[in-house]
């Protein structure tokens, strides 16, 4: 007897020896002792087929085939079992046929100790050639699956976005799908692309989740958008504080209950990303001043109250005018107390007095008002959201040609802390 009848030999119990190589693997490797991951009678087949290839080699010649190697790893990879595992059964696999065709040798005195040795070296090869061949098919699998999910992912955080999905029962099920809770409190965070493609906020999602904040988002060509659960009292104050150290430009939402305000909710934090000023980084809560969210809402609106308010001021030369400007929103930070805005600007009290005595002249409003205060208020908001090209926060129009420099005009919605405008005293 030769080579190929020992292969022979064992070929003819091939049933018997997958029931025991699949038991042997199952007894070796944790994960293929779960059942519901890999049921034992699929083991079982594939041990056999896989045992059946390699004899089948040694009993004919030719060129080895992958395939059944490349399927192996394709179906593994779709049960979620993991490579290394997948490696690990394959290892254990050919070291029991290997063991079967040294004990059946022998028993068979012919067969020459230098051929076990030669094929010895053939059948490691051929262990080589379908590992390459498993692990290339579980990579690409998973690789396939990954992407599935991540689309699957992005187009349920898109539904939510857009109100697509509204009945309760697909809410909780898109909800437990994305690893959200069902109920919140939630946040909806948008920041701002500083290119098409380009994340803002990479590896926030990551980044939330060590900090016990799920969260799902979404690119789009302008901004990152996330729903943020905030399942914990401390969970608001330690989400701003993971996405400040992204320096990025970003709004937040008032927090919210209902999976059914999302929509609502990226409104609002993108209504407070257009209210951040300048161009550099910062981050934005609605909640921290309303009424700038409210002008960046109604931009036309905005416009038209600039015009009324603050006409006759930003008709002035544009070194008056910025004074007027910067002192009247000093006086509005220092809650109408002309002593501490004067101490701001590092003036005489007496000037701020003066500027805003002059302002009263120019607008014919009495800065005691409450009404006058509150719609200056408001056109100070609509001004500051100006910019060079002409449009403010969300497209606001400028009603006025005016230079970026003639209205330094500061906002203080900076960070999540700001209280907003203050009402004067």
């Amino acid at each position: 007897m030769d080579f190929s009848g020992v292969a022979a030999a064992i070929h003819a119990r091939l049933p018997e020896l997958g029931e025991r190589l699949a038991e042997r693997i199952r007894s070796d490797i944790d994960a293929y002792g779960d059942e519901s991951l890999i049921p034992f009678d699929s083991l079982r087949r594939s041990c056999t087929a896989n045992a059946d290839l390699v004899l089948r080699h040694f009993l004919r010649a030719g060129d080895p085939d992958p395939g059944p190697a490349r399927e192996t790893g394709r179906i593994r990879a779709e049960h979620g079992m993991p490579l290394a595992d997948t490696l690990h059964a394959y290892r254990v696999g050919f070291e029991f046929l290997w063991s079967e065709i040294v004990k059946e040798a022998g028993t068979h005195p012919e067969v020459p100790d230098a051929e076990l040795v030669a094929r010895s070296a053939e059948i490691w090869s051929l262990f080589g050639l379908y590992a390459e061949a498993v692990a290339e098919a579980h990579r690409e699998t998973t690789a396939e699956l990954t992407l599935q999910r991540q689309v699957r992912r992005s187009a349920l955080v898109e539904a939510l976005f857009t109100g697509v999905i509204a009945d309760r029962t697909t809410l909780w099920e898109a909800a437990s799908e994305l690893g959200l809770p069902e109920r919140g409190p939630y946040a909806v965070v948008a920041a701002e692309s500083t290119a098409p493609g380009t994340e803002p906020l990479a590896g926030i999602e990551t980044a939330l989740r060590q900090a016990q904040l799920p969260s799902a988002w979404r690119l789009l060509p302008d901004q990152q958008i996330g729903l943020v659960a905030l399942a914990t009292p401390t969970a608001e104050s330690t989400g701003l504080r993971i996405l400040r150290r992204t320096h990025a430009r970003v709004g937040i939402s008032p927090g919210f209950h209902s999976l059914r305000d999302t929509p609502q909710a990226l409104r609002f934090a993108r209504l407070a990303l257009a209210g951040l000023p300048g161009t550099g980084p910062g981050v934005a809560r609605f909640d921290d001043n309303p009424l700038a969210m409210v002008v960046a809402a109604a931009p036309v609106e905005a416009a038209h109250l600039v015009t009324v308010t603050l006409g006759a001021v930003l008709d002035l030369p544009a070194p008056e005018r910025a004074r007027l400007l910067e002192t009247l929103e000093h006086w509005f930070a220092a809650a109408g107390s002309a002593a501490d805005a004067a101490r701001s600007l590092f003036v005489h009290p007496n000037t701020v007095r003066y500027r805003l005595r002059r302002i009263e002249e120019l607008t014919g409003r009495s800065l005691s008002d409450p009404r006058t205060a509150a719609d200056l208020g408001a056109a100070l908001l609509a001004v500051r959201g100006a910019t060079p090209n002409g449009a403010g926060a969300e497209g606001v129009p400028r009603p006025r040609p005016a230079e970026p420099a003639a209205c330094p005009v500061r906002a203080r919605v900076q960070t999540p802390s700001a209280s907003g405008t203050p009402a004067p005293r």
